[in-house]
Formats: structure tokens, sequence, C-alpha cells
């Protein structure tokens, strides 16, 4: 037992109680979606390296990768919450007390679609690329190499 004025080398003991659901929950919550084929480098800006940095300190269980991850994926949902509404000219329905519901001309709808086909299309790469063998995608890499060099000529 510590006591003030007391240096003890053990660390505190922490006692943690999740029931099942909670760690159920709790793996649903951090489940890791699925993931591009493609990958994306970014240089940041110092301020913003030496935060994530932080954060990797702090949270030794997360990569740095995963961190910026979870921030953008977090970032980018907040940004869609932020797109305003613009109510347009044509009505596409009426709400519950009967009051007409016009179509969105703001930004959302066309974000949302564009998301959509970018999504459609980056899944259909990463399916092509999880079901091809890794023989057969190094295979493919050159084979696309030597068209682009053939092209090239």
């Amino acid at each position: 037992m510590r006591t003030a004025g007391t240096c003890d080398p053990r660390p505190p003991k922490v006692t943690f109680r999740m029931t099942i659901k909670e760690l159920l929950e709790s793996w649903r919550e951090h489940a890791a979606a699925p993931r591009t084929v493609q990958t994306w480098a970014v240089r940041l800006p110092l301020d913003d390296a030496a935060r994530l940095a932080a954060l990797a300190e702090m949270f030794p269980g997360r990569s740095a990768e995963q961190l910026v991850t979870e921030l953008l994926g977090k970032a980018l949902k907040e940004l869609v919450a932020a797109m305003p509404y613009v109510a347009g000219k044509r009505v596409i329905s009426t709400d519950e007390q009967g009051d007409p519901v016009y179509e969105d001309v703001g930004p959302t709808p066309r974000f949302m679609a564009l998301a959509r086909r970018h999504y459609t299309a980056l899944s259909g790469s990463a399916g092509k690329q999880a079901r091809a063998s890794p023989r057969t995608r190094a295979a493919g890499a050159r084979t696309r190499k030597k068209t682009r060099r053939k092209s090239a000529r």
C-alpha cells in the first residue's frame, strides 16, 4: 500500500471488469473495416506529426497508421454531418406534419454519390486483389510493367 511520501516502484493495481456483452460491443466498435489495396502517403505539417507521435506514445497499442485511419474516419463523418442542407425547388416528400420536404441541392447529395461510386471502384479492386494468389498478383504486376514499357516506345 502506498502512502504519501513513499516511493513504491510497483505500478498501482488496476482492476478492470468488463462483461462479455461490453467486450463484444468494444470489439464491434473497434473492428477493422475492410481496407483498400491502394495506400496514401502524406507529408504532415510538423505540428500535426508531433501530435500524432504524442498520441502513438500515449496509446502504445495503436500504431500511427491506425491512429491516422481512425482520426481521418471520424473527421470525414463530421465533415459530412457539417455539410449544409440547401433546399431546392422540387418537393420530394412530406414530413409527419404534412409540410413539404424539398430536395437537397447542396453539396451533400453530390458528395454521397461520388463516395458511393469510389467505394464501388475501390472495393472491386480490393476484391480482385484479394482473390488473386500472391504469384498471380506478382505476374500481373510484371505484365503491367511490360505493357507500359511497350506502350512508352
